[in-house]
């Protein structure tokens, strides 16, 4: 055999050697990557586990009798599965709650989209003297503790009629800073040529916010609609300084009273938690509902700030 073909048996079996030395290395960093995706995996099931485990008792314990819930607080399961504490309940004041909740949050939720918006476009958009440091004061406002306006919120509303009203409950929260800032940013990331594009044509500064700019804010329109509701919804303080009439209780203040023991005696921890798991429920639908949306409108809002 000549020294030429010696030189390229020996290339070629190099080669080999060397694809050979490469498939062992990819397979290796598969099985590596294999097992850390599944390690990740555990450990975020540990975790969903962990965040889980409380709303399951929650569950569990509404379909318990009395005794049951006090001899097993921790059961996953009823020993004697029951509905008394639904329909306890239903027999009680727990519907006007509802009513009342559902009334509030729908005002609170329209109003704070719409008002929230044109105040994000009018910071985004319109040049006005005093505009940054107006933009500076909503900032502000975000890093004030919602706790010290209770009792200015309370004196305002008694001074001006407005005290133990629906008015008084859901007109001190038709607009919101956060959702302020939420809405201007993402304004601020939609090109300003569509809108000179529609004054061209003779549009009005309010008509090319509604009819152009606004329905190109979908991701954050629902993003605010979400956080509003939520918010409205599970608003606990507010709703204790501008209001006294039981018959304008929600369903936070309704079930306040339930656990500060307006039962009577015993624990009651069946009907607390029935009357906490029909209150999660609305708001958890609306959530998963609009999860896709609300996960691109916060990160669209976020990616221009």
């Amino acid at each position: 055999m000549s020294p030429q073909h010696k030189l390229a048996d020996a290339d070629t079996t190099a080669n080999a050697d060397d694809k050979l030395a490469t498939r062992g290395a990819d397979k290796r960093t598969r099985r590596g990557g294999g097992l850390t995706r599944i390690l990740g995996y555990t450990a975020l099931v540990v975790v969903a586990l962990v965040y889980i485990y409380p709303f399951l008792i929650q569950l569990a314990t509404s379909f318990k009798t009395d005794a049951d819930a006090t001899s097993h607080p921790l059961s996953l399961w009823p020993t004697h599965f029951t509905t008394a504490a639904f329909s306890r309940l239903a027999d009680a004041d727990y519907p006007r709650w509802f009513a009342n909740s559902v009334v509030v949050a729908l005002f609170v939720t329209a109003g704070r989209v719409f008002f929230d918006s044109l105040a994000g476009y009018a910071l985004a958009r319109l040049r006005f003297p005093g505009r940054g440091a107006l933009f500076a004061a909503v900032i502000a406002v975000m890093a004030v503790p919602p706790v010290v306006l209770l009792i200015p919120k309370f004196l305002v509303l008694n001074q001006i009629g407005m005290y133990d009203s629906y008015s008084g409950m859901i007109v001190p929260l038709l607009a919101d800073a956060a959702g302020v800032f939420i809405m201007k940013q993402f304004f601020e990331s939609i090109p300003i040529s569509v809108e000179e594009a529609a004054r061209i044509d003779g549009a009005s500064t309010f008509r090319t916010f509604w009819s152009i700019v606004l329905p190109m804010a979908r991701p954050a329109l629902i993003t605010l609609t979400i956080l509003s509701f939520q918010a409205s919804w599970n608003e606990l303080p507010h709703f204790i300084v501008s209001r006294q009439s039981p018959d304008l209780n929600t369903l936070t203040t309704g079930v306040a009273s339930l656990v500060s023991g307006q039962l009577g005696q015993g624990n009651q921890y069946p009907i607390k938690l029935a009357a906490t798991l029909l209150m999660t429920i609305p708001v958890a639908l609306v959530f998963f509902a609009f999860q896709r949306h609300f996960t691109r409108g916060g990160t669209e809002g976020a990616t221009k700030g």
